[in-house]
């Protein structure tokens, strides 16, 4: 390993060390003036182990909504999804699991589905759940800043006793992966706290905020705890205070953001797996990227471990598809086993001739994202091909890709769980920066959208994508669920519900 390579790594091996896994404090050094205890003198006993709370508590912002369409990412979205359910949600796979949905039929001829609502379902208050609150719930989320996008292929939704009709723009058979959006009671969306059907309901004792099991859940299975305190917390900087004096046990964080957190003392950490993808955008339009064995070469030989592993401690997973590892349509049979001998001799065959340096644009309000740029540039620098780094404030670096300033740009981009790479990669896509337009690729995209065996679909798409390259796939980030370590066990955290299969975990509080 080089020394700009090292210089590259220990800053931030330095920074994310004591958020890389479980820690504990450093014991006390024992003191030299004690006096020692003398054979069959009896000594007080000393707890050992961790401190454990009186009870389990959570950080909320009483002056926010906790409607789960419009509350804000963080705290407010913890509590929602103890508060809230959707058709369905996602689980560990990233893959749609059933939840207020009993079984659904799609027609693929009128781009159709019909969702069918489990019997006898009940909100919190006691009323039943019908198809008319999540038809409201759905029309409020298609005109709303998280979901729009997401909903945009919807052309209309429509409610008859307990079905949903919901019809398409175009075929998608993966559109049950969007339905995880939480329903509220129709009504009752204007209230601080709408009504749900989770697993607690919201409830108030002398001015406190704290969520109390909902007797009536359909599920009916086991809860760690009858009541999670909620402890005032309106700011950023007000929940990690809470949460280092152990006043809540679990907050929810993006290590490797532009803001990452920095904690020490008895911490226990997991990460969730999400849909942020990570990537190098090649510009098409230009010589030399306009090269396909040059681009093909690049994909090849990107060190997707060394970024996840060295850079992004971890925090993420390496891939070499736009399609999550975890995710059962990833194509594993096509994955190239990296070897740092192979970028040379593809550069070598693609007849590439340096006659600049490449420029690299990357947004200058991530330091992990400038280590992990300036890491690439310098791989692909050694192997022949000459590529600067050029780190710029968000709203240059948007209007430089806009316009098609760069040869190579850092991107980021939350894909959504049914797959759909048409923003990024169709002809006139809306995040296609890279002026990448191909038949081939619009035709594969238009029929893995169509596709009964979405599988095999995915598969001919990224073969066809490995082949040309117009981006570099490097990474899927995770978020993570900080907790009070000994508090809690047996927590399964996804990247929307660090509560995920609720029944499977314990709470562990100091004994009274």
């Amino acid at each position: 390993m080089n020394k700009r390579l090292l210089k590259l790594l220990c800053p931030l091996a330095a920074a994310c060390v004591l958020l890389s896994g479980c820690w504990q404090d450093t014991p006390p050094m024992e003191d030299p003036d004690s006096t020692p205890t003398e054979p069959g003198e009896a000594v007080e006993d000393v707890p050992s182990g961790p401190l454990l709370p009186d009870s389990l508590s959570l950080p909320y912002a009483p002056d926010q909504s906790l409607d789960p369409v419009t509350c804000p990412d963080g705290a407010q979205q913890v509590i929602a999804s103890l508060l809230y359910e959707g058709l369905f949600h996602l689980g560990p796979d990233l893959e749609p699991e059933n939840l207020l949905c009993g079984s659904y039929t799609y027609d693929p001829a009128q781009f159709v589905y019909t969702f069918t609502l489990r019997p006898a379902l009940l909100f919190s208050d006691g009323s039943p759940v019908t198809a008319r609150d999540v038809r409201s719930t759905l029309e409020r989320a298609r005109q709303s800043q998280r979901y729009q996008a997401r909903l945009s292929q919807v052309a209309s939704v429509s409610a008859k006793d307990d079905t949903v009709t919901i019809t398409l723009n175009r075929p998608n058979t993966g559109f049950p992966a969007l339905l995880d959006i939480p329903i509220v009671k129709e009504g009752t969306q204007d209230s601080a706290a709408p009504v749900g059907t989770g697993p607690y309901l919201l409830s108030h004792d002398g001015g406190s905020a704290f969520l109390t099991a909902n007797p009536i859940w359909w599920q009916n299975s086991d809860r760690p705890a009858d009541r999670i305190n909620l402890v005032e917390a309106p700011g950023q900087d007000t929940v990690l205070y809470r949460f280092t004096s152990h006043e809540v046990q679990l907050i929810t964080a993006d290590l490797t953001g532009s803001s990452p957190v920095t904690l020490t003392g008895s911490v226990g950490l997991q990460d969730a797996d999400t849909t942020v993808f990570q990537y190098l955008g090649c510009n098409t339009a230009i010589p030399p990227l306009d090269n396909a064995a040059l681009r093909r070469a690049l994909w090849n030989g990107v060190n997707r471990s060394q970024v996840t592993g060295g850079l992004l401690s971890n925090h993420a997973v390496a891939a070499q598809f736009p399609v999550s590892p975890r995710s059962s349509l990833y194509p594993h049979a096509l994955e190239h086993p990296f070897s740092s001998e192979d970028l040379p001799l593809a550069v070598t065959q693609s007849a590439y001739i340096p006659e600049r340096p490449l420029t690299l644009l990357v947004n200058e309000e991530n330091g992990f994202k400038i280590s992990a740029a300036e890491y690439l540039a310098e791989s692909f620098t050694a192997a022949g091909i000459p590529v600067e780094t050029r780190a710029l404030p968000w709203a240059e670096y948007t209007a430089a890709l806009e316009a098609g300033d760069f040869d190579l740009y850092y991107g980021e981009v939350r894909l959504t769980a049914d797959w759909d790479l048409s923003a990024l990669l169709s002809t006139g896509g809306s995040l296609n920066y890279t002026s990448w337009s191909d038949e081939r690729t619009d035709s594969l995209l238009s029929a893995y959208a169509a596709a009964a065996d979405r599988a095999a679909a995915m598969e001919a798409l990224c073969t066809h994508l490995q082949q040309q390259a117009p981006i570099l796939p490097i990474c899927f980030k995770s978020v993570s669920v900080l907790t009070q370590a000994g508090v809690l066990e047996g927590l399964t955290p996804t990247a929307a519900e660090p509560f995920y299969n609720l029944a499977g975990c314990t709470v562990h509080l100091r004994e009274t």
